[in-house]
């Protein structure tokens, strides 16, 4: 299969078509626009690309998942949720979010052209951000893009220990206490495996995105708010 070089057009080959030995990458070219974005997400694919290469776009085969109640809490973590003083918000400053979570991977693919992109979405409220406080200081948090019942985790950064375990968490909690069924997080590493989460093929990811995007989470799901975490400890 050639790479589908994008144009104006909206669509997005199918995934199931995506070059296996780049492990997903299905088109490049297009733009960051919502529509674009929107339209990616929808159909399982993610841009991901640095800032010397054009937009790259992906559908990795297997995926990796978190079942929102089977977070994986080991002794010495759950003895630090005990005692810790973090609070835990969403949607109190995405920007800070993704301008940390760039700088946790050295600028290399969260470019200015996606901060803007994403920060789009977000004032759309289709990107949302989970934010970890410590006296008042943000010390961490996530990112990503709600798809009905699946979140679609993009980064998250930490600057105190145990700061984006603590927001992924939380999130977890609250997203499975607000309908929410899966959580996406694109390709396992060895953080996210030893917090639970594991690779399905792609066929049943795109199966479970396309049953789960018409749930209907609770109403406050994405609000303004703090989140409790000690309670699950």
């Amino acid at each position: 299969m050639l790479l589908t070089n994008l144009d104006d057009c909206l669509t997005f080959p199918d995934p199931n078509n995506a070059l296996s030995y780049y492990n997903g990458l299905i088109a490049q070219g297009g733009d960051l626009s919502v529509e674009r974005l929107l339209a990616a997400y929808h159909q399982g694919i993610f841009p991901w690309f640095s800032e010397d290469e054009p937009i790259l776009w992906w559908s990795p085969d297997p995926r990796a998942v978190f079942d929102p109640l089977q977070f994986y809490v080991n002794r010495t973590f759950s003895k630090f949720l005990k005692k810790c003083d973090y609070q835990v918000t969403i949607n109190h400053d995405f920007l800070s979010v993704i301008h940390g979570c760039a700088k946790n991977h050295g600028d290399t693919w969260i470019t200015d052209e996606m901060i803007n992109a994403y920060s789009k979405l977000h004032q759309l409220g289709f990107a949302h951000s989970v934010e970890v406080w410590q006296n008042d200081y943000l010390i961490g948090g996530l990112y990503g893009v709600s798809q009905g019942g699946i979140f679609c985790g993009e980064s998250m950064f930490s600057l105190k220990s145990n700061a984006s375990k603590i927001a992924l968490y939380a999130f977890n909690h609250h997203f499975a206490d607000c309908g929410g069924l899966l959580i996406d997080c694109q390709v396992l590493n060895e953080h996210t495996a030893q917090l639970g989460a594991f690779n399905i093929p792609r066929k049943d990811y795109l199966r479970y995105l396309k049953q789960l995007q018409t749930i209907i989470l609770k109403p406050h799901c994405y609000q303004k708010q703090y989140l409790r975490y000690h309670s699950f400890c």
